[in-house]
């Protein structure tokens, strides 16, 4: 049994919706769905949304819809903490109560000018404890006149508070240096410091781990456990999420929304895959894991301590490599949604999807995103192509020379017998030494025609798909033009 493992093992994810989810978000999520899935525990879904000021709309769908498309099930909720505030507040009088937090009075005005004089200073900006040990009854008479209070943790002010981590080992805090944070505002919301602690211990949370941003605020939480009587979770705070040029991850570096990475064409599986490396790693050498794998193998142990990079073209090479190994009816099912909203207005839909898959096999080794898929292959679907009659001019041809063999190439469209790869290509490559022309001018001519590009998959592969009367139509199209 792996250090910090038992055999209860429940790990929550718990956003905040004030932001639609980014692969930071995501990639905590994705840890503890597979710390759970590995150690057949539970994986809930808390919605941290007591600050109401700053909630986005949507956002909570958006989270929801991101960790569906990545196949993270959850075992319980979405539990949301707006709806348990009786119990924030019970715990915060409880606290007062036994003399480990306090009423404080101070207003927003007095607080800045406290923050001021401290940055004029140079000292760290911390609440100066003007409440800390008023006395009781005027306690009780400000509150009872309905002055405005929040509740602040009571700190100690000497001493040591030590953090154990699964990745980092003890971690040790200077208590002096700690401050006296709120843990319920005035207007009887928790902060994230009361209500994230009273809901672990409520939910029977066994491992806490989130982004190493809130190692800081873990004393706060460790002394909040033992202050209420509790044991606390276990706590494994993650690697940063680095850019490039190893800086916080920014939207310059891809930290978009999740879901934009599913507009764009990415696979779940090369995701999932990609996010588990991000600071996790089966060995020095392993890059392509099933999401079977990642469960069987994910452990604490190999969570790294430094900050892991976020590599785009590997998250590319990465999605490449899923999307080849796709079947030709895989393939075709995860096409048939970008083509049909890519695709020109004017092609008729729905699409065929045993169409589509033979679109797909010429085109599916050259795809790293399906997005790509309607400009790499929308001349298959549309009906009328649009191109300069420059084109079919290949370089070095003429337009007598390229008529010949356009016109030669429509006689053999219209006569083949079979109309397949091998029949179309026996065909017409001796068309070129009956021409004298290079293959390179006859096969050029022939791929503008049939699709207005230079570039194709096969030519006589093309061929086959497109089918003998749309290749005539454009054919003949083509003939029109040079005329």
């Amino acid at each position: 049994m792996q250090n910090g493992q038992h055999s209860s093992v429940r790990v929550r994810f718990a956003p905040s919706p004030t932001g639609y989810p980014h692969v930071g978000n995501i990639r905590t999520a994705l840890f503890n769905w597979l710390f759970a899935r590995h150690s057949g525990g539970s994986f809930i879904l808390r919605i941290e949304d007591t600050d109401a000021a700053r909630r986005v709309e949507g956002a909570v769908e958006a989270i929801m819809d991101s960790m569906k498309w990545l196949g993270m099930d959850w075992d319980e909720g979405p539990i949301f903490q707006s709806d348990r505030l009786d119990l924030y507040q019970s715990e915060a009088r409880r606290l007062v109560s036994t003399g480990d937090a306090f009423y404080c009075f101070c207003t927003p005005e007095r607080l800045e000018a406290v923050r001021a004089e401290q940055s004029r200073q140079h000292l760290p900006p911390r609440y100066d404890g003007h409440c800390r040990d008023l006395p009781a009854d005027e306690v009780q008479s400000r509150l009872d006149s309905g002055e405005p209070a929040v509740v602040r943790f009571k700190m100690p002010r000497s001493g040591e508070t030590t953090v154990h981590d699964l990745i980092r080992g003890d971690v040790t805090f200077s208590n002096e240096n700690l401050n006296d944070y709120v843990l319920l505002k005035s207007d009887g919301y928790p902060t994230y410091h009361l209500a994230n602690v009273v809901d672990d211990h409520d939910m029977r949370i066994s491992h806490v781990m989130r982004a190493d941003e809130w190692i800081s605020s873990t004393p706060l939480h460790v002394l909040l456990y033992e202050a209420l009587g509790w044991e606390p979770a276990q706590f494994a705070h993650l690697p940063m999420i680095l850019g490039p040029d190893k800086s916080k991850l920014s939207k310059r570096h891809g930290a978009t929304m999740v879901t934009e990475y599913r507009d764009k064409g990415y696979l779940p599986e090369a995701m999932v895959n990609f996010l588990a490396l991000l600071g996790w790693s089966l060995d020095d050498k392993t890059d392509l894991l099933s999401r079977e794998e990642l469960i069987a193998n994910f452990s604490l142990e190999r969570v790294g301590k430094t900050g892991a990079v976020f590599n785009m073209p590997k998250l590319d090479w990465m999605n490449g490599m899923y999307i080849r190994g796709l079947t030709r009816e895989e393939f075709a099912e995860r096409a048939l949604p970008y083509l049909e909203n890519g695709l020109n207005p004017e092609v008729s839909r729905p699409l065929n999807k045993d169409y589509v898959a033979n679109v797909g096999i010429l085109v599916q080794e050259r795809v790293k995103l399906l997005s790509e898929l309607p400009e790499l292959c929308g001349f298959f679907f549309e009906e009328a192509l649009d191109y300069p009659s420059s084109m079919l001019l290949v370089k070095g041809l003429d337009e007598a020379d390229a008529r010949r063999a356009l016109q030669a190439t429509l006689d053999v469209a219209r006569s083949v017998d079979q109309w397949a790869t091998a029949s179309l290509e026996e065909a017409i490559r001796p068309l070129a030494e009956k021409l004298e022309l290079s293959n390179k001018h006859l096969f050029g001519a022939i791929r503008v025609a049939i699709s207005g590009r230079n570039a194709t998959p096969p030519l006589f592969e093309t061929m086959e798909v497109l089918g003998r009367d749309r290749c005539a139509r454009r054919l003949e199209h083509a003939l029109e033009l040079l005329h």
